[in-house]
Formats: C-alpha cells, structure tokens, sequence
C-alpha cells in the first residue's frame, strides 16, 4: 500500500488529472512515429536529421510537444538556493586547487592533479554563463554580479560576452545559419573540425588576454576603436561571421566590465611586481584556461550533429540537430550545469540546469520505444566525435 503523503505527491496529482490527455496525445504520437520514414522524416545519430515533411509529422511534432509539457510542465522554475550553493563550492573548490597549483612546484606529482581539478571545477563554474543567458532578469538578484566577480573577470569571460549573444543560437530564424554565433558545417568538413579544435584550445586563452588586457585599454580611450571591438570582438562566438547588435545599454556594460577587468588584473600585476603574489601564476593561469578551452571544445563537437545546410529550423528541427548524453558521472564533468542534455536543453530552452535531468529521465520514461526524442541520445561523447568524423569523411568522398 502507498504511504498516503506519495499517493497525495503533487506529481501523482497532476498525472492523474492530465491521464486522459496523455493517452491521446501518446497515441497520436505512437502513429506519427510509426508512420514516418527514418530516411525523411526521422533522425538516427550520424545519419541525418530532417525537417517536417508533410502534415502528419507536423501534427507529430505538435503532439510531441504537448505531450513533453504535461510531463515536465513544472520543472521550469530555477531554485536560488542551488544556484547560490552551486557557485560557492565550486568557486571554494577551483580556486583553492589554483592556490595549490600556483604554490606547488612544477615537478611535483601534486602540480597536474591540482591543475587539472582547478581546471575541471573552474570549466564548471564557467558554465554558469550559459545559465545566465537564460534566466529571466531578477529572478535570482545578484547573481550575475557575483559570477563575474567570481569566474567572468578573473577567467577573462564576463557575461556580457555571452548575454544577448547565445540567444541567436536558439533563435529559430538564425539558428544554424550564418547567423548563428556557435554553429559551423563540422559534418561537412574534417579541416575544419580539427582547426576549430586546434584554434579553441591553444588560441582561446592568449586571445582573452589580448582581448582585455591589451585591446580594452586602447579602446577605453579611443571610442572609434571601442564600437569596432563591441561589434567584432565581444562575443564567445565561434562563427567568425557573426556580428552582434550592440546597443548603447550594452555598450555602457561592456565598458563597466572591462575596467573592472582591468583593475582585477592591475592588482595582479603589481602583486607579483611586489613578490606578493608569484610570477607562476600566469603560466598556471594560461595552462589551466587552455585546459579549460579543450575541455569545452570537444564538448561542443558533442553537442549537435552540425548537418545544417544554412536554412532555419523549427524547435523539432533542432532537437533533431542536437544531442544528449546522460552517461555516467563522469560527464558531468566535461558537460557540468546540465550540458549534457543539449537535446532537450534545445527543446525546452528554460528548463534550469538542475531540473534537466529530472526533465529527461521523465520523458524517457514516458515516451514510446519509437518517439523520435530517443533518437537524440547519444551513448557517450566519443561516440559522438566519431560519428561527426565520419559524417565528414564521408562527405569530403562523397563531393570527390
């Protein structure tokens, strides 16, 4: 017998009250999914992903969507507490083992351990950023701040970088287009997958320092080249194409941030001028960014399966373009705050990073064998750089 405080669970509530709804979308999305062909309708991993055909589909890709709100309707509002709680451990737990790598010498066994936990907590502490792009303004007060206090100015990535930039990435008339900051053609091409690669990993951190510790300054007294840097070198885009629109709100916002960038680092400085602070921490910095910047490069060659042509997509094409890998524990790692569900993060663009995997196992549970969401999962993220790999050869033979 059910304890009466689970029969009376408000998840229980609402199933039973949506039970009718739920088995009539269910089958309608069984037949529209039976009825679609997996070579136009459908997508399998490293095959292809395609767009509505015919109105039976469009009708499946509504039904999918109801359906996916009934189940996860409620996981939409982000919690402060596991936000606030989130960013003070792993601020705590990446900068201590930054102290420690900065303080242990470069031969010791300790160095790389610690440099790598720096880097892996630090990444994860990064990755809020994308969390900031999509939180409703005021619904956490403070936080942005504090992150750019914590993560944005010491890693040389303040949010406006990324705020008012990754929303062309969801953006249903730019994504996947030229227009689309962090989406380039990787499974047509393995030249470029490997100088995106090359260039994100070894280039990311010098172009940061250059960016503001070099570039800002200048720009700071030269308005004329400050408009050049706001429109060309103030978004974490990896489409070299994409221009963003820069108003003069987000013009006061970069210029705010920047000279405290600047004053951080200045402090830095003469920190290490006065031996208060050792000259190591530079070189540690750097590798711990590069590290960092590998980390997330091969994260996002995980992410899609990057067979757009260059046309728009509607939420269903991209989920068909997007990938989740729940994995083990470990990709909580190298996918920290919720990344690892790409797929459904597309879907559901304002679910929080901490209800997503609540999200996912939820749908899993609840769609049919043949719904067309399972077939976003990838089983691991080496799995998935194969496979865009070989999209690419295949490809490159193929306009042989």
């Amino acid at each position: 017998m059910d304890h009466p405080n689970r029969r009376n669970h408000p998840w229980r509530r609402q199933k039973s009250r949506l039970e009718v709804r739920l088995k009539g979308t269910l089958r309608r999305l069984k037949i529209g999914a039976s009825d679609s062909d997996t070579t136009n309708g459908g997508f399998q991993p490293g095959r292809g992903m395609y767009g509505m055909k015919n109105r039976r589909e469009t009708g499946a890709s509504e039904d999918l969507d109801v359906f996916a709100r009934t189940v996860i309707g409620d996981l939409q509002a982000p919690r402060p507490r596991v936000f606030w709680s989130d960013l003070v451990a792993t601020a705590f737990v990446g900068w201590s083992a930054f102290a420690v790598a900065v303080a242990t010498p470069p031969n010791a066994v300790l160095m790389p351990v610690a440099s790598m936990a720096a880097a892996l907590a630090l990444y994860r502490g990064l990755c809020f950023i994308h969390e900031l792009t999509h939180l409703r303004r005021g619904s956490i007060p403070g936080f942005e701040i504090a992150w750019n206090l914590v993560f944005g100015v010491p890693l040389l990535l303040p949010s406006f970088t990324y705020i008012g930039v990754h929303q062309s990435h969801h953006n249903l008339s730019t994504y996947g287009t030229s227009d689309d900051p962090e989406y380039l053609p990787f499974a047509r091409s393995r030249s470029l997958i490997v100088l995106f690669a090359l260039h994100a990993s070894l280039v990311t951190p010098l172009a940061l320092l250059v960016r503001f510790l070099v570039m800002a300054p200048v720009g700071l007294l030269w308005p004329r080249f400050h408009h050049w840097l706001e429109m060309h070198a103030s978004s974490f885009a990896m489409n070299m194409r994409y221009r963003r629109v820069v108003t003069s709100a987000i013009s006061r916002t970069i210029r705010v941030w920047e000279g405290i960038a600047l004053a951080f680092w200045a402090i830095v400085l003469v920190g290490t001028w006065y031996r208060v602070l050792p000259m190591r921490v530079f070189p540690v910095w750097y590798f711990i960014v590069a590290l960092i910047s590998f980390v997330n490069t091969a994260r996002v060659l995980g992410a899609h399966a990057y067979e757009s042509d260059g046309t728009p997509r509607n939420r269903l094409g991209q989920l068909a373009d997007s990938l989740d890998t729940p994995g083990g524990p470990w990709s909580e790692l190298w996918a920290p705050v919720g990344l690892r569900y790409h797929a459904m993060h597309h879907f559901f663009p304002g679910i929080p990073y901490h209800n997503l995997g609540v999200a996912y196992r939820r749908l899993m549970q609840a769609l049919p064998e043949n719904s067309m969401y399972r077939e976003s999962t990838s089983p691991s993220l080496p799995w998935s750089l194969r496979q865009l790999h070989a999209k690419a050869r295949r490809f490159a033979a193929g306009a042989r």
